[in-house]
């Protein structure tokens, strides 16, 4: 490598050999045994993963408040999200186990997973519309985090540089589906109506149903009963939104803004398409006068648009850029 400091957030151009290659093979061993040695390196990737997230976040979002950041980063470790992680890179077939019920939960799971198309794989960061993630899936993304981190020599920047790319697309302010549940009592809450939720079985189904000011507006059904919360707020969220003629929506950014990148992901929501994807490919500058470099990527049916905006010195100065050059695009057919 070059004398030059490595960009962050950004993937090595190089491949990285293991130090330890056991470390990887401990990482993806599971074990029945919960009180295991295993257990102490899963829980250091969860914490390394978080850390490098959070770096990364306050880095490329300077004007995001401590909230929002908590949110976005959340997300992107939920375990859910890091389960369909596991789904997208085929890691659970890699993983050495004995289990034929958890290789069932698997199965299941990833079929699920696989039906939403790509579009979706990561589109439910709190939890899917019928089945609760696996947490084998997101402790096997934890262990390999733990594994390269410590094969790093606990660099986290290198560590970083290691596994970001198996975590894109990265869950931005933009792209973030917050919490169903929070989202609804928010919007209760700024529109001073009462909120409740009423579970009941139905067999082995959870029936959840949303009342607001005692009107039953939104019903969710799963096996699971903090899925079929999940699955009652989307759609009393949904019901309502179409009450009122608008979209119900946390804040997440600070205020609504009718930019390029907004109209872009409002047309996709609107027409049901695939949510656009945003990266960032690049920087350059001094420490003190960096500007940014990112793409979107729309998929609709067969074709596929992808613009790299003009470098910023702002992130989402630059991905408004490239959303505008996409939607310019799509406007000419």
């Amino acid at each position: 490598r070059s004398n030059e400091p490595p960009l962050p957030g950004r993937s090595s151009p190089h491949t990285t050999s293991s130090r330890d290659p056991s470390l990887l093979a401990e990482a993806l061993t599971h074990s029945p045994i919960p009180s295991t040695p295993r257990t102490a390196p899963r829980i250091v990737g969860d914490a390394a993963l978080c850390l490098a997230l959070t770096n990364y976040l306050y880095l490329t979002n300077p004007d995001l408040g401590p909230g929002p950041l908590s949110l976005i980063r959340a997300a992107n470790i939920s375990t859910e999200k890091l389960a369909r992680v596991a789904v997208r890179h085929g890691l659970y077939r890699l993983l050495r186990r004995n289990s034929p019920k958890l290789d069932e939960m698997v199965e299941e799971f990833t079929r699920i997973v696989e039906r939403e198309g790509e579009g979706e794989m990561y589109g439910q960061p709190y939890g899917g519309s019928t089945i609760k993630a696996p947490k084998v899936l997101a402790d096997i993304v934890e262990s390999i985090a733990a594994a390269v981190y410590v094969d790093c020599n606990l660099n986290l920047e290198k560590m970083w540089m290691v596994f970001r790319g198996l975590l894109e697309p990265i869950i931005t302010a933009e792209n973030l589906d917050e919490q169903p549940v929070t989202t609804l009592y928010e919007y209760c809450q700024k529109k001073g109506k009462a909120l409740n939720f009423k579970n009941w079985k139905k067999g082995n189904v959870n029936v959840t149903n949303v009342f607001v000011d005692g009107e039953l507006i939104g019903i969710g059904y799963s096996e699971h009963q903090n899925i079929a919360k999940l699955n009652a707020a989307r759609d009393a969220i949904q019901k309502l939104g179409d009450l009122k003629g608008e979209h119900v929506d946390m804040d997440i950014g600070g205020e609504e803004s009718n930019t390029a990148k907004h109209k872009l992901n409002e047309m996709c929501s609107k027409k049901h398409w695939p949510k656009p994807v945003y990266r960032m490919e690049g920087e350059e500058g001094p420490p003190h006068d960096k500007k940014f470099a990112c793409s979107v990527q729309v998929r609709i049916s067969n074709k596929e648009y992808f613009e790299v905006g003009d470098l910023k010195s702002r992130i989402r100065d630059s991905e408004n850029s490239a959303a505008a050059k996409v939607l310019a695009e799509i406007r000419k057919g």
